[in-house]
């Protein structure tokens, strides 16, 4: 019940942030459309398969990661969240409200954006493909907002939560294998690629639209992602502050 309070009141929140709201969902639609026409400049030939939907991910992981942090490192500072401690919330309960508020947030950016990249590519997938797709940039999307309240349990402000872009997000770029193979890599930077959840959501995305893979091709993955998701929640339960 007291989760329920607190997500209906992230929602009311939300939906007072019209500026928040359409930067979390046209954000990631306008750099998707920068995309599309950085591609178009590429040379004939260029697999404009291999990058768009794994670089769409990659943009909802970001921005999911980035707002959701700064929101709730926000909360901390106008006191929100000590209040929440004092009328006797206890921290799983804070936690799993933030998440069921930024949930549907979290499902329009996933779909908005696969939508967006089907489209402006004209990719042409089956129904099966575009539902496992769809489930992993959610899946991924999920984690990134999980990442972004644990994150925020270490800051004390919002210029705080910068930072841990190019010790968090940036690496991810370029040992998850979205850019290039991840067998290419030397061995320990395998090791470190698979610490980041793109990683399991880029192999769940080039098994399908490279080899028409199946669920059962890509189940390990998609669970490696929901586990990563859950063990963000479990340690946000445990590291999020009382009062400050």
């Amino acid at each position: 019940m007291q989760t329920l309070i607190v997500a209906r009141r992230v929602i009311k929140q939300l939906i007072r942030n019209p500026r928040f709201l359409v930067l979390s969902i046209l954000g990631p639609l306008v750099i998707i459309y920068f995309l599309k026409l950085f591609f178009d400049t590429m040379p004939a030939g260029f697999d404009v398969a291999r990058y768009a939907i794994p670089i769409a991910a990659f943009v909802v992981h970001f921005l999911a990661f980035l707002l959701c942090a700064i929101a709730l490192v926000q909360e901390r500072t106008v006191e929100t969240l000590g209040r929440m401690f004092i009328n006797g919330f206890m921290r799983p309960q804070i936690i799993g409200g933030y998440v069921l508020g930024y949930l549907g947030l979290a499902t329009f950016q996933a779909m908005g954006a696969l939508a967006e990249t089907i489209w402006l590519f004209e990719l042409d997938y089956g129904a099966g493909t575009l539902a496992t797709l769809f489930g992993v940039i959610w899946l991924l999307a999920i984690a990134s907002v999980m990442l972004g309240i644990f994150i925020s349990t270490f800051a004390q402000h919002e210029g705080q939560v910068f930072p841990f872009i190019p010790l968090i997000i940036l690496p991810s770029v370029f040992l998850s294998g979205l850019l290039i193979d991840f067998e290419e890599l030397p061995t320990w930077a395998e090791w470190v690629g698979r610490a980041f959840p793109l990683h399991y959501a880029n192999n769940v995305i080039q098994e399908m639209i490279e080899t028409s893979g199946t669920l059962n091709d890509v189940w390990g993955n998609l669970v490696v992602l929901a586990a990563y998701s859950l063990a963000l929640l479990l340690l946000a339960s445990i590291t999020l502050r009382d009062v400050e």
